[in-house]
């Protein structure tokens, strides 16, 4: 047998520019990001819809659009819908856009993920901007390198990971969200900041009842701090294309990607992420590993923010349907099943094995606080 084997690295630059009114003529972030280079822009329907205006302003930018900018559909419905991909495939080809081009996408964490991998696929990978616009997209999924549809009945089946050229996070952008969707994200920075810095949980819980409200500047912090933690752990952490089998920040998520499911996405992913958050917030009390009054604090944060933790879909007795996302969760990375569950504040720990009765237990605690008095559950 003759045998070549060789290994070689690929150095990837992940840039993330922090502003507002970026569409502004004063503004010179989107010029230097792009320059003169052919841009075929693409922006999330809700947010046209929300900000008449928007596509006025992209196309008085001094942008070199190959069109005026491409309106599709987002939110999740965009990710089986295999005209959106259609579309936005035709259209790269149509203007050709090449990989000295770029394709610039406005829009939700659901439509940047469609619009991601359409742009990993084309030509093997074609320069992407993000904009996100929601909070979910800024701090969390608009910063990170994957992209994907949903397909075969399970959420993000059809992907890759592609870092994008640059992400764009416009303050400004989120400034007509309704509340709900402005304090979304929220829940991805108790998340990452439950597992990675102490001092951002505190600030958070100091800022909580401005976060409640949707005040902007405060929302601004937190959005700031959960893109850099993510980020730094993309960069920093050692597998930022996830070859292991674990995820080290997708706590709560195990649960949270079947509540999706189960609910055909009327819960949306931050609502859905809350719910599998207090609930492995829960099951990482009951095993030990972190202390009653640290549970009790996140389960207190999330409710101050505006987050229901109850859902009839958990069901309270039979956790059977939910327990099937831990198959999923699984099968999604192969390998063993590696959870990560939290220590402390700022502190994590895997395990590899979650049994059924401590998922049951940890449901049947939600369902009592949700049914209980107000009083009993503060």
């Amino acid at each position: 047998m003759d045998e070549l084997d060789l290994s070689f690295s690929v150095t990837f630059r992940h840039h993330i520019l922090f502003t507002e009114d970026a569409l502004a003529p004063s503004n010179p972030c989107l010029a230097r990001l792009m320059g003169g280079a052919k841009v075929l822009c693409v922006v999330d329907a809700g947010l046209v819809a929300a900000n008449p205006g928007l596509v006025t302003g992209l196309l008085a930018r001094g942008l070199n659009l190959t069109r005026p900018p491409l309106v599709l559909p987002g939110g999740e419905a965009c990710k089986h819908d295999p005209a959106a991909i259609e579309a936005l495939t035709t259209a790269i080809a149509e203007d050709g856009i090449c990989r000295h081009s770029f394709v610039l996408a406005i829009g939700g964490g659901a439509f940047l993920d469609l619009v991601g991998y359409v742009a990993a696929t084309a030509h093997r990978g074609v320069r992407l901007v993000r904009m996100p616009t929601t909070t979910l997209g800024q701090a969390d999924a608009g910063v990170g390198v994957k992209n994907a549809v949903n397909a075969q009945g399970r959420k993000n089946f059809t992907g890759t990971f592609a870092p994008p050229f640059a992400v764009v996070n416009d303050l400004s952008l989120l400034t007509t969200l309704p509340l709900r969707l402005r304090r979304e994200g929220l829940v991805e920075a108790v998340k990452v900041a439950l597992l990675k810095d102490a001092a951002f949980l505190a600030a958070l819980e100091q800022d909580a009842s401005a976060l409640a409200r949707g005040d902007l500047p405060a929302i601004g912090r937190a959005v700031r701090r959960s893109a850099e933690l993510h980020a730094r752990h993309i960069a920093e952490g050692g597998d930022p294309f996830e070859l292991g089998s674990a995820r080290p920040l997708d706590l709560g998520h195990w649960a949270a990607h079947r509540l999706e499911v189960l609910s055909a996405h009327r819960l949306s992913h931050g609502e859905a992420v809350a719910i599998g958050l207090a609930l492995d917030v829960l099951v990482a009390r009951d095993l030990g590993h972190l202390a009653a009054p640290e549970a009790e604090r996140v389960l207190a944060l999330l409710r101050t923010l505006g987050f229901e933790l109850w859902d009839e879909l958990l069901g309270a007795e039979d956790s059977v349907p939910l327990l099937a996302g831990l198959d999923e969760f699984r099968e999604h990375l192969g390998g063993e099943l590696t959870l990560v569950l939290p220590l402390a504040p700022g502190r994590s720990t895997q395990i590899h094995a979650l049994p059924a009765a401590r998922v049951r237990a940890a449901v049947a605690d939600l369902r009592a606080r949700a049914h209980a008095p107000c009083a009993a559950r503060s």
